[in-house]
């Protein structure tokens, strides 16, 4: 299997991937994975990168999301797929694993050298000064180290409704103004699904706008056409491949029919050949 650094160098990793978010009127779809063989496997579907879930990387490893990941196992899942792609990765970093700016820098260090081109970085619900911050460091580490990250901010005003509806989209431009201006590459708005709020948006922030997998969300063409240059699927694949072995791991306790598990499955020497 040809590596990572084999395939082509981070820097051209890196340079590709600030492409993808570039053409106007179109989207870059990240499914996002959890693991090496979700990885591969989006590779092998036609992904023109690759995007972690920091809750399915949680999950995964038998945590809970929002926090509570060691990033020792959040750095060797990484490895782990880095080892099987050959395309730019980006991690899903939560709120970097600390507070201080200095300390999520030396962690973002981490994650380069681990071979991510990209990340995401949240404020939940701290003031948007913090994040500044954090972007400014980690800025400083990338550059030290020789990278031109891509740094998405992913700012939870619409997930975590921060202030009332009709000020959702004010409030998310004011804050993007802000980590624009420390060095910010796109802004990520999960929960963000109305159309005519992503084209207000979309217009004024001067940086590409991604949202993610919501019941509901208008299709891929449809948000491109309105202004969203990266659509993500957050856990939603996660969920629905959980969902299904559930039923069928039920329909078998139950005494019924193991046929359900063979209908729509990749089958043994498909998944084996993922990895020559």
């Amino acid at each position: 299997m040809e590596t990572h650094a084999e395939a082509a160098s981070q820097a051209n990793l890196a340079h590709q991937f600030h492409a993808l978010h570039a053409h106007e009127g179109s989207a870059l779809v990240l499914p996002n994975v959890w693991d090496a063989v979700s990885a591969r496997l989006m590779q092998q579907c036609g992904a023109k990168a690759i995007a972690t879930t920091s809750g399915g990387v949680s999950w995964a490893h038998g945590y809970a999301d929002g926090g509570a990941l060691p990033m020792a196992a959040h750095l060797a899942t990484v490895r782990e797929i880095v080892r099987v792609v050959q395309l730019p990765l980006t991690v899903d970093l939560e709120n970097g694993y600390s507070d201080d700016p200095a300390i999520v820098a030396a962690n973002v260090g981490e994650f380069i050298a681990a071979g991510v081109v990209g990340i995401n970085i949240e404020d939940g619900a701290a003031a948007p000064e913090l994040l500044m911050a954090k972007i400014v460091a980690i800025r400083e580490k990338a550059a030290a180290m020789g990278l031109d990250l891509f740094v998405n901010i992913r700012t939870d005003v619409y997930l975590r409704k921060l202030v009332e509806n009709d000020k959702l989209a004010a409030e998310t431009i004011r804050r993007a103004e802000f980590y624009k201006r420390a060095g910010a590459d796109g802004l990520f708005v999960p929960g963000l699904a109305d159309l005519n709020a992503l084209r207000s948006i979309a217009e004024v922030v001067g940086m590409p706008v991604n949202v993610m997998a919501v019941p509901g969300l208008a299709n891929v063409q449809q948000l491109a056409a309105h202004g969203a240059r990266r659509v993500s699927a957050g856990t939603a694949l996660m969920q629905a491949a959980l969902g299904t072995t559930v039923k069928l791991a039920k329909d078998m306790l139950d005494g019924g029919s193991v046929e359900g598990m063979f209908a729509g499955s990749l089958g043994y020497g498909e998944v084996n050949a993922l990895f020559p």
